[in-house]
């Protein structure tokens, strides 16, 4: 009899560790080592009020262009674009806004659904810009499916495929990678 309420004891702690909250922790509960079959119906309710970790944050992507590197993170949401916490009109102007728009205006207004918030580091403000258009651009494939992955490798494949050529470094006896000093023969 006794070996079968320790059994049922381990049950309930596994229980209560799967919904994330410690033996004992409940609401307006002291902390104990036991608990009690109501109790448990409490911890119940609480795990199920509980949103998952990948509803809560949406979903991520990533993009590199030399060393910047963008990560952006989807949402259902109205439409907004942020990067660096910045409105991406207030982010970039010009043609660095056009460049970056691109995926938004090849998929139209079906991303009228999903907020995108970026952040970009590294490298200089034209790879920071390919870096962010790459990101927008697999975001709207993670968020709408295949459909879209055709339609920005036909207009063009840097969208989708990251860009790993970096600056060779310097090498000794020149001013750069592959220049070497001048040699004179006397």
């Amino acid at each position: 009899m006794v070996k079968m309420e320790e059994a049922v004891k381990m049950e309930e702690k596994k229980i209560v560790e799967s919904a994330g909250v410690p033996v004992g922790v409940l609401i307006g509960a002291p902390v104990e080592e036991t608990m009690d079959i109501d109790d448990l119906d409490e911890v119940i309710d609480v795990k199920k009020k509980v949103k998952a970790a990948s509803k809560r944050a949406g979903m991520i992507v990533k993009a590199k262009k030399k060393t910047a590197v963008a990560r952006g993170v989807i949402k259902k949401g109205t439409g907004k674009i942020k990067v660096n916490k910045m409105n991406l009109k207030a982010y970039a102007m010009g043609y660095v806004l056009e460049f970056i728009s691109e995926p938004l205006k090849l998929a139209k207004d079906d991303f009228k659904d999903y907020d995108i918030t970026i952040t970009v580091k590294g490298s200089g403000f034209m790879s920071q810009a390919v870096a962010i258009r790459a990101c927008i651009a697999k975001a709207i494939v993670r968020a709408k499916g295949k459909k879209y992955k055709e339609i920005f490798n036909n207009f063009d494949r840097m969208l989708l495929v990251d860009d790993v050529r970096k600056v060779e470094s310097k090498k000794p006896l020149g001013r750069k990678a592959r220049k070497k000093w001048q040699h004179s023969k006397r």
